[in-house]
């Protein structure tokens, strides 16, 4: 008995998060206290972006209707805790993944929605062209991120001394570059990019360095152990993605019900058997596909060309057009 008894208080709390969700009603998803272009609330008070497109598609695949989750704003340092003890059953919010938070802190990434890399936003009256010419310089980060160890990384590399400024919230951070507080701002370049269209008075006074210092896979994650909710959250994405490969849009989901392709049968749930395998209707792709759109069609509206943002595919283009973007086929 004391066996059994050790294996239940090594069982992750809320390990059939599909069933609570669905009981629930709707998806709490932890995100950003305000991230343009990934996760912030619009002029409307309605949250937009990337991350909360994951979140509306998970609620599209589980409860049928896209608006059914609740957006939890979390900083860098309550983003975990938040996940491990079930105040949220999913975390979209700008995260990397890396091994350390794979293994060790009760989470595992659903896949990746962003390739990034950490760079530096710079005023132009600095004068710098290269990130190789801030030996000296002070830089702001935000604490409780990953942009502390890779700098630190990259400066003993490159044997560039600096003064680093750490602050713990995001938008302290913000107010403390665009004071003069530090000379450069660095984090993820997709924040660097949101940071300058949103949050300077003038974004043509700033320049972001070309340098890129490090890999950032950014995706959800879900907790260790709940098999179920991890296949749903990683599907849902996996889904966007297909559905761009496969030519299936918003606007065009209805006649593709129709279509001869095995693949958009099956994508689509004319042929059953995914919705099935994963706990769901047979029509949770169509219901992302038709409420939220495919990956594309998201990237395009709030970090693309079609958003203020203007941050071109890049890494995040198809796997067939450049990109690493590849989804594992649905079948």
């Amino acid at each position: 008995m004391a066996g059994l008894a050790l294996l239940a208080a090594l069982q992750p709390a809320h390990a059939d998060t599909l069933s609570v969700v669905k009981e629930r009603g709707y998806v709490q998803c932890g995100v950003t206290t305000g991230f343009a272009g990934f996760s912030a609330p619009d002029e409307k008070g309605q949250w937009r972006g990337l991350d909360i497109d994951m979140c509306r598609a998970v609620a599209a695949a589980v409860l049928g209707d896209a608006g059914k989750f609740k957006a939890v704003p979390l900083n860098s340092q309550q983003r975990f805790t938040a996940l491990q003890s079930g105040e949220i059953d999913l975390l979209a919010r700008n995260t990397s993944v890396t091994e350390q938070r794979d293994t060790a802190l009760g989470a595992i990434h659903a896949g990746i929605n962003f390739y990034d890399g950490q760079g530096f936003l710079v005023p132009k009256a600095l004068g710098v062209k290269s990130a190789k010419e801030l030996d000296g310089a002070t830089i702001c980060m935000q604490t409780g991120t990953s942009n502390e160890n890779t700098m630190a990384d990259w400066a003993r590399a490159n044997h560039i001394q600096y003064k680093p400024v750490v602050i713990e919230q995001f938008s302290e951070v913000v107010n403390a570059f665009a004071a003069g507080r530090c000379d450069v701002f660095s984090t993820d370049a997709s924040g660097l990019a949101s940071i300058r269209i949103s949050r300077l008075k003038n974004p043509d006074d700033y320049v972001v360095l070309p340098e890129i210092i490090s890999k950032e896979p950014l995706g959800p994650f879900v907790r260790q152990g709940d098999d179920v909710w991890l296949n749903v959250v990683k599907w849902s994405l996996m889904a966007m993605i297909e559905a761009e490969e496969l030519g299936v849009t918003s606007q065009n989901v209805d006649q593709q019900l129709k279509s001869p392709s095995p693949s958009v049968r099956r994508l689509l749930g004319v042929t059953p058997g995914a919705g099935k395998n994963l706990h769901l209707g047979e029509k949770w792709a169509y219901d992302i596909i038709r409420q939220v759109g495919n990956y594309g069609e998201s990237f395009e509206r709030n970090v693309g060309m079609g958003s203020p943002l203007k941050i071109p595919r890049g890494l995040n283009a198809l796997w067939n057009q450049g990109g690493l973007m590849y989804a594992l086929p649905v079948r």
